[in-house]
């Protein structure tokens, strides 16, 4: 018997309107739906007019659930996994029966849709095109510390989540961490009728949100540190690491090939100076 398919289904993240053809017909064509909370998944399933059954599967039950589901996929049955909002597996226990799946053989498949990080990442202002997603920091002061310092050299953009009720200490820990001036954008209730994005500098927001209280769900787009700048060599210091190689057994020549490749001084002006060395 060929094993059914786990279909990791995202669902809007505010705006029902993000409800594709393709998120419906998953839903509707799955034999049943495991959800993070039913309560919520079965207020959506209502507002499609879909009537599948549900089971639970979170952070709490995921071992003991995710075995019950992996072997009705192994017997054949689809299942399609959903959160309360956003793509499941995404710093979400989804990522647990995703991996059981892959080490059983049994077929995955994401459907693309709403992912509130990315969406997020979009619409900040800082760059894109390299980032790192570290999802919700550790209600633990000494953990969340210690996660923000592993970060102080990290060169990407970095995107947090965080809920309204710990975001001033969040901010508090990020000027200690990286700076007031670095720039923050704080993207709040996306996609929903009181969507806001901030752009502004981690100083600027501890100020803003000491005098207005935090409201809804934000995900926190950081940018990353300047990159190091590179030490400006001289040709007396690209002439001393020839001499270096040279006496380490290389040929002038490849000695030569080796550090114009390096440094990025021409390989012949570096060969000439060599020989008048």
């Amino acid at each position: 018997m060929m094993a059914g398919t786990l279909y990791l289904v995202p669902t809007p993240i505010g705006n029902l309107g993000d409800i594709s053809p393709r998120i419906r017909q998953t839903l509707e064509a799955a034999d049943f739906i495991a959800a993070e909370d039913t309560r919520v998944t079965r207020k959506l399933l209502n507002h499609m007019e879909l009537h599948k059954p549900l089971v639970s599967y979170y952070e709490h039950n995921k071992r003991e659930s995710g075995e019950k589901i992996a072997a009705r996929l192994a017997a054949g049955e689809t299942c399609a996994l959903v959160t309360d909002a956003g793509t499941p597996a995404i710093s979400d226990p989804g990522e647990e029966l995703v991996r059981l799946c892959a080490e059983r053989e049994i077929p995955v498949c994401a459907i693309c849709g709403p992912c509130a990080a990315i969406t997020a990442l979009a619409a900040s202002g800082l760059p894109t095109g390299r980032f790192t997603f570290e999802g919700f920091l550790s209600t633990c002061k000494k953990s969340r510390r210690e996660h923000l310092a592993s970060l102080t050299a990290e060169t990407r953009t970095m995107i947090f989540d965080e809920a309204p009720h710990k975001l001033t200490a969040t901010l508090d820990d990020l000027c200690k961490t990286f700076g007031g001036e670095r720039r923050i954008a704080l993207c709040r209730e996306l996609t929903k009728l009181h969507e806001e994005i901030v752009r502004t500098t981690i100083a600027q927001a501890q100020a803003l949100y000491a005098e207005t209280p935090p409201r809804g769900e934000y995900v926190l787009i950081v940018a990353g540190a300047e990159a190091a700048k590179k030490e400006t060599l001289t040709l007396e210091d690209a002439l001393a690491l020839v001499k270096q190689r040279t006496a380490d057994g290389l040929s002038k020549k490849d000695a030569v090939r080796e550090v114009a490749a390096e440094t990025g001084f021409p390989k012949n002006d570096l060969y000439a100076a060599a020989m008048k060395a």
